[in-house]
């Protein structure tokens, strides 16, 4: 990195000034960056968070070394990608609670949740077993607790939820969840909804009749795939 200081007329010099071939050394660096990142959110999520920075690095098509460079350690990457996920689902809940309907706001948001949980390895043992990093767990729950809260009220001030039912219900709606779905991610990837549907119909105070159910259930075949241990298994996946 080149650097050229200036004089000035009377006023002493000039800070120093970067020369113009640097930016495009920093264009670069932020291009690697994202390319980490990007490689790193799908390593994580299909891998869980036993994946090594070589295999990022490997993912992100650059050296291992560059990714030490941005990232001093793993953790500081999980720790980045993790809260990305999270102010995510911050977003969407704070949306879901401007809802018309507080009820549609409450089940878009368990929905998403759900959905987020199933399909990210790392978020599920980040978000149920709390021991890799506790920090980032008191950050997932000083962010999420008011906006799930305010969920929660409004569907049941409207009379559409169960008087009972409290903001950390949710949470582990999420966690039961994203077990059914890694549990059956081989055979029935999707069979997670039809669960969410049948806890949601719990949830109701009352209703005239139970909702239709997204999914259907695994067929016997598929329940004693299931029950196979993981290497084992060999029925085709549902899609």
């Amino acid at each position: 990195m080149t650097v050229r200081a200036e004089e000035t007329s009377g006023a002493g010099e000039r800070p120093p000034r970067l020369d113009a071939d640097v930016r495009p050394l920093r264009r670069d660096a932020e291009r690697n960056r994202q390319r980490i990142l990007t490689a790193a959110a799908e390593v994580f999520t299909e891998r869980g968070l036993d994946a090594s920075l070589d295999e990022v690095a490997r993912a992100a098509g650059v050296g291992v070394g560059t990714v030490y460079r941005r990232f001093p350690d793993k953790e500081s990457l999980i720790r980045e990608l993790f809260r990305e996920r999270i102010d995510a689902l911050v977003t969407v809940a704070e949306q879901c609670c401007t809802a018309a309907d507080p009820w549609q706001g409450l089940a878009s948001y368990l929905e998403f949740a759900a959905a987020a949980m199933a399909g990210d390895l790392a978020l599920r043992q980040l978000m149920m077993f709390g021991t890799y990093d506790r920090d980032q767990v008191c950050y997932a729950r000083d962010r999420m607790r008011p906006v799930i809260t305010r969920l929660v009220r409004r569907a049941q001030d409207s009379g559409d939820l169960r008087t009972d039912f409290e903001a950390t219900d949710v949470k582990m709606i999420a966690f039961m969840l994203g077990s059914v779905a890694e549990y059956a991610a081989a055979v029935t990837p999707q069979v997670w909804r039809r669960y969410l549907g049948m806890l949601l119909d719990g949830l109701r105070p009352s209703r005239d009749a139970v909702a239709a159910l997204p999914q259907p259930a695994p067929s016997a075949d598929e329940l004693g795939e299931l029950m196979r241990p993981r290497g084992q298994r060999t029925a085709p996946r549902r899609p």
